[in-house]
């Protein structure tokens, strides 16, 4: 590996600590097909959409037309107007802010639904427009987002007409301005809490999960879904486990991963069944004796699943630990990192002020070299996939320090090099992050604020794993 140089490039949505709100917390961060537009969501239902560019060089704000493949997800076919550079990096600017979902009331429940962005993710591109699935706790709803030309008269400003008694015709311009209209509302589907959306590979079908079932929905049909796995025993004593993250494979549209808070990761094939109760495959690990605690069970619980963009490699994150699974191997991850070790000594109090169960995103960079998580205190990790370097960022406008650089706690947790701070913000905790498609940019979400991070130092792709 070259190396690792993270800088800061940007900060989005930076306010004053006395200033923030419960509804500027952000909830969702997600980068489009190309990587030149960044969405984000916050607690306050709001939907920001920046833009990358710089001044002229911003991009056009429709997606790029066209009949291949690469064109129809957004992926320009000619090098970015903006790159990024160890010279000069690029900067998103805000191109538009909606309001997704508003706060609501079951009154057959008597539950009060918030208006809380769970997960955004961008569609395919249809015509000179945006798309966007976003949802909260109940609804999920496909956003079509677009600049329009609308003719403006000119104040004045007339054209003379002829002769004494001529007309005066005022002139008129072309403003552009971009509109967010709901394409579709998919209600109903959810007797529990949503917890996970994820967009097929085909770019027709998506999949919605919730503690209890996973739904497979058609984008262009709002009132019907079909259940795809359900775990909701007969009787409701008997439960077990609840499913916490569900994601379809990136280019077989038959196949899908769900995971669960018992620690496992099951593969499904609908092919095979139409209700996927049997799992094709099963990754789970065993803890070891050492290791376990009282909070074992809770600890373990996976928060995040996400697929390498060639779909040969798994990430789970659950609340101690990052782990790379080989999708042909599922007796033993090929890596185990644990994040911050130095809390399991402190999972009493973890457990009593309820941060023990927060829920960590992971990411693979666009390559599948790397991966990356996060922590508390506005930590954020990067690490080598192969387990060789630990870059330890805090995402920080005024914090002065460089990046630090340990090697990992590896798989059966072999000992670190220097030792992380103990005494930690838990109020500060990186949650939300997505890698850029195709450069070494990153964008994590800590409190109301977006940080974008730039690694000057772009290393070669990595060399694949081995088979163990």
């Amino acid at each position: 590996m070259a190396g690792n140089d993270w800088r800061l490039l940007q900060t989005l949505g930076d306010k004053n600590l006395n200033e923030i709100v419960d509804g500027d917390v952000v909830s969702a961060v997600e980068f489009d097909h190309s990587g030149d537009y960044l969405a984000t969501g916050d607690r306050g239902g709001r939907v920001r959409i920046y833009a990358k560019g710089q001044g002229e060089d911003a991009p056009s704000s429709a997606p790029k037309s066209g009949g291949t493949r690469s064109a129809l997800w957004g992926r320009s076919s000619t090098p970015p107007k903006s790159p990024v550079s160890a010279q000069g990096g690029m900067e998103y600017s805000l191109w538009h802010e909606f309001q997704s979902h508003e706060p609501e009331f079951d009154y057959l429940k008597s539950l009060e639904i918030e208006e809380k962005i769970n997960c955004l993710r961008w569609c395919r591109p249809v015509n000179s427009a945006f798309m966007l699935l976003t949802t909260n706790d109940k609804t999920i709803k496909l956003w079509k987002v677009q600049e329009r030309q609308r003719p403006v008269a000119l104040v004045d400003c007339y054209t003379e007409g002829k002769g004494s008694q001529g007309i005066r015709v005022p002139r008129f311009t072309k403003e552009s301005r971009v509109a967010a209209a709901p394409r579709r509302v998919f209600p109903n589907g959810h007797a529990y809490h949503i917890n996970a959306i994820s967009l097929n590979s085909d770019g027709e079908t998506f999949l919605s999960a919730d503690d209890l079932r996973i739904n497979l929905w058609n984008l262009g049909i709002s009132d019907t879904s079909f259940n795809i796995v359900d775990i909701k025993p007969a009787n409701m004593e008997e439960l077990t486990e609840v499913i916490t993250a569900a994601v379809c494979h990136p280019t077989h549209c038959n196949l899908l991963l769900w995971s669960n808070s018992r620690g496992s990761i099951k593969m499904a094939d609908t092919r095979s069944h139409a209700l996927c109760d049997k799992h094709a495959k099963v990754f789970e690990e065993d803890d070891e004796p050492s290791r376990r605690s009282f909070f074992s069970e809770i600890i373990s619980s996976i928060a995040d699943i996400k697929f390498s963009r060639d779909g040969r490699y798994i990430l789970s994150r659950d609340y101690m630990s990052l782990k790379l699974w080989d999708v042909n191997m599922e007796r033993t991850p090929l890596r185990t990192v644990y994040v911050h070790e130095q809390l399991r000594s402190k999972l009493c109090d973890l457990y009593e002020n309820d941060a023990i169960f927060d829920k960590f995103q992971c990411a693979f960079s666009g390559d599948n070299s790397r991966l990356m998580t996060g922590s508390y205190h506005s930590f954020f990790h990067v690490y080598d996939r192969n387990g060789k370097t630990d870059t330890c960022i805090q995402a920080s406008n005024t914090s002065p320090k460089k990046p630090m650089h340990t090697k990992p706690k590896g798989v059966r947790g072999k000992p670190p090099g220097p030792e992380m701070p103990t005494e930690m913000d838990l109020d500060k905790k990186v949650l939300h992050c997505s890698w850029h498609p195709a450069l070494p940019v990153v964008a994590v979400g800590t409190l109301n604020t977006v940080y974008i991070y730039q690694d000057d130092l772009i290393p070669t792709a990595s060399p694949v794993l081995p088979p163990r």
